[in-house]
Order: structure tokens, then C-alpha cells, then sequence
């Protein structure tokens, strides 16, 4: 999938109009058969079926459907599950760009992920409330890197009393497996289920307080794909299944070196010290000689972002790249402005470039997470920052991984908070 883009010098894009804020609207029943009907293919092609519980509960009654996001065909599984009953669907701005008078009558909400929207809230309420239509919602608002669950919003909890309406869990097994974002885009050959039950009815949500129903949706949102598909000895044997595996997997676990992997074919491969796994059929790591310090993904992940949390505490970590640099303050266009340098430390976020027109800077508690992205709408691998006037999409231009960024993006905002409740009792 693509995104329209246009070159446009960094004075014109932010001379342009910032796009307009419109009331959602009730999706079309035909459109969403529409999608209906085009998701056949992909059902058919992984098998899909689904189980469900207590949606007796809920009957007709417009909904919060909450669901895990690994992949594209999330939203076709959303579409087989629930039609005829139709439903918007939260997703974000960029999806909106060169068609959004479609993506509205689709019924999607625009958001920005990991900026501050106010105007979010009063959209799911109108759809809710006052078109009286359930609303799809990725609480996660980013793929999965490594099979495991992203870090969600702490003020869920409330978003859920706020909008005081029953609450729908979808969970996928397979989606995941099948396209891994680190992949290449490449589709596996892989079964896909999910069940779909109601998790809070409203006096439930009534009754239950913030923090409570936060430890629900994290109990909710707890899962590993890498273990699922070891326990359910599902094998997957295409011979590209490692291809990608470095941009997650970006640090030796042996050498500690970064930006020597490559992940190619079903090997995964340090150049730096020569150390070489195979990715076993059945998702876990085996080395070609030697011994093996993780054989599961997601472990070698956590370790990762351990070492990395330890650089943020130590103060050495530092990111600098040379970028290039795309921005989005309308619809109408991703517009192509130019070249910077994104930096990256304790401090938080900086971007200068444009010939010294652009100077952009972002602190630590501006957000509890960071949209990156492999490939991007065809493009590149992607870190985004900016704010409800204008998105910055950099594109390294050497071997930087952005899943560091976003983990080092995570960790400051955690160890920030932590240092400022640390003084905070001491006063």
C-alpha cells in the first residue's frame, strides 16, 4: 500500500491550511459489505473462524470493541465478525490522506498515535451516543515488533467510564504469525482465529474503578505470538521467514555489537563476531554452533530494551541520524520538505533541517510511546514525532533501528516519571 506524497519546500507546507476537524459520520452499509466481500479472499486463504462469549449481554447496543493489533487483516477479522452490525473504526490520520472523504464514509475516526487528540473522545461519544454505532479501537495504536503487547495508554480506564458503554475484547491468534511487521510485508501460510467475547457490561465499568479497570485490559492485552505458535507446534517453513528479523533483533546477544544483523532467508547473522541461528519452523532460535543465549524472540527483545533502559539511566545513550523528512498538516498530502538531523537523548526529541528553517524539539512526557514503523507505506523505516499542528516523518538514512528509538522513546517517558514522583515524595 501506498500514500500520496508531494515535494514541497518547509515555508509552503507550513503555509498551507491545517485540515479541518469534521464530525465523523455513520458508516455505509454498502461500503462495509464491500469490505466485507474483498476480505473473503484472505479469509479463505487462512481458514479463519472465531469462538465468542457473552455477547448475549450486549445485544444491539452500540459498543467499544477493543482488539490487539498485529496486522492488516485486523480489520478484515473485525469486518467478518461483526457484520451487518456496522462499526467506525479509530485509525490514524495518514490513512486518511488522499481519500478521506472514502475513509469517512468507511466510518474511521482519524487520530494522531501518540499525540495528545481531545477531539477523539467527543468523536467516539457522538458515534456512540448520538449515531448510536459501535466503535473499533487498536488501544495498542501500533503493531507489535516482536510478538508481544504494546504498552497502552494509562488513562484507559477512564476513556471507559467516560464513555460508559459495554466493552467488546476481540483477541487474534495467527494475524501475527502470519505477517510480522519485520517480514517484509511477506505473508505465511498460517491458520487465523480469534474469540470475541464482552468483557465489561456498563455497570461493570460503573462499578469497577480506573485502576481496575486498567489491570483488566493489561491482563487483556497480555499475550506472545512466539510462544502461542511453539505450544500449538504450528510450523512455519517458508523459506523468507527470517527475512527482516535484524530490524527487531538489531543487538548480538553474544558480541553486544548494534547494526550488524542481518536477518536473511531462515538465518539470522552477526557479521561483526559470525555468530548464525536458524529460525526453526516452529518460531524459536537455534544456533548453527555453539551455544545459544535466547532462543525466544521476545526474550532477546526484552533484553534489548533492559540494556537500553540501563543506557537512558547511565546517560550515554544518544541517537543521531541524517534524515529525510516528510511532514503531514492536512490530507491532502504526505509532503516531502527536505533533509535534517533527528537527535535523540535524555532530553527528548530534536529535528533540525530545511536549510535551518526547521527547528522542532520534544520532550520525554510528551508521549508514553512513539510511532515507528519498517517500510512505510512502501517508503522506509520511519520514526514520527510532532504535535497536533504538524507530524514529522524521518527517514534514517544509515542502519538506525527504529525499534530502539521507540523502546529508548518508552523507557524515557517511564524513568522520567519515575525520577519526577522520586523528588516530588522527597519534597
Amino acid at each position: 500500500m501506498k500514500i500520496k506524497t508531494k515535494n514541497l519546500s518547509y515555508d509552503k507546507v507550513m503555509d498551507l491550511p491545517k485540515g479541518e476537524h469534521k464530525k465523523p459520520i455513520k458508516p455505509s452499509f454498502l461500503l462495509s459489505a464491500l469490505i466485507r466481500l474483498v476480505s473473503i479472499p484472505d479469509m479463505l486463504a487462512t481458514h479463519f473462524s472465531y469462538t465468542s462469549e457473552g455477547m448475549d449481554k450486549i445485544k444491539n447496543m452500540p459498543c467499544l470493541i477493543l482488539m490487539n493489533h498485529s496486522s492488516f487483516i485486523d480489520l478484515e477479522i473485525a469486518s467478518r465478525i461483526f457484520f451487518p452490525r456496522i462499526h467506525a473504526i479509530v485509525c490514524t490520520s495518514d490513512g486518511f490522506v488522499g481519500k478521506r472523504q472514502l475513509m469517512r464514509l468507511i466510518g474511521c475516526i482519524p487520530t494522531q498515535k501518540f499525540v495528545s487528540d481531545f477531539t477523539l473522545i467527543e468523536d467516539m461519544q457522538y458515534m456512540l451516543k448520538e449515531k448510536q454505532t459501535s466503535v473499533l479501537m487498536y488501544p495498542e495504536a501500533s503493531y507489535s515488533f516482536d510478538g508481544t503487547a504494546t504498552a497502552l495508554p494509562r488513562k484507559m480506564g477512564v476513556l471507559l467510564k467516560k464513555l460508559n458503554v459495554p466493552v467488546v475484547m476481540v483477541s487474534t491468534k495467527g494475524a501475527f504469525s502470519r505477517d510480522p511487521l519485520y517480514n517484509m510485508l511477506q505473508k505465511r501460510k498460517v491458520k487465523v482465529s480469534a474469540h470475541v467475547k464482552c468483557l465489561l457490561t456498563e455497570d461493570e465499568i460503573r462499578q469497577k474503578t480506573t485502576k481496575e479497570l486498567d489491570a483488566i485490559l493489561d491482563k487483556e492485552f497480555t499475550f506472545d505470538n512466539f510462544r502461542w505458535q511453539q505450544e500449538n507446534s504450528i510450523e512455519i517453513d517458508e523459506p523468507f521467514r527470517a527475512d527482516g528479523l535484524h530490524r527487531i533483533l538489531y543487538k548480538c546477544s553474544e558480541c553486544g555489537t548494534e547494526g550488524k544483523m542481518l536477518g536473511k532467508g531462515i538465518n539470522l547473522t552477526c557479521s561483526h563476531c559470525g555468530k548464525k541461528w536458524e529460525l526453526t519452523p516452529l518460531g524459536s532460535l537455534k544456533p548453527l554452533d555453539g551455544e545459544c543465549r535466547f532462543s525466544h524472540i521476545p526474550d532477546w527483545y526484552a533484553w534489548e530494551r533492559k540494556c537500553v533502559r540501563e543506557e537512558l539511566e547511565n546517560g550515554s545513550y544518544s541517537l543521531e541520524t541524517d534524515v529525510k523528512i516528510s511532514m503531514m498538516v492536512d490530507y491532502k498530502a504526505i509532503y516531502n520538505v527536505g533533509t535534517g538531523k533527528l537527535s535523540h537523548d535524555v532530553n527528548g526529541f530534536k529535528l533540525t533541517g530545511c536549510d535551518g528553517k526547521l527547528n522542532y524539539e520534544q520532550n520525554p512526557l510528551s508521549s508514553y510511546g512513539l510511532y515507528s514503523d519498517y517500510f512505510w507505506y512502501e517508503i522506509g523505516d520511519v520514526i514520527c514525532i510532532g504535535n497536533k499542528d504538524a507530524l514529522y516523518y524521518c527517514f534514517p538514512q544509515d542502519n538506525t533501528p527504529v525499534a530502539k528509538t521507540r523502546m529508548a522513546a518508552e523507557e524515557l517517558y517511564k524513568l522520567t516519571k519515575e525520577r519526577r514522583k522520586k523528588k516530588k515524595d522527597i519534597k
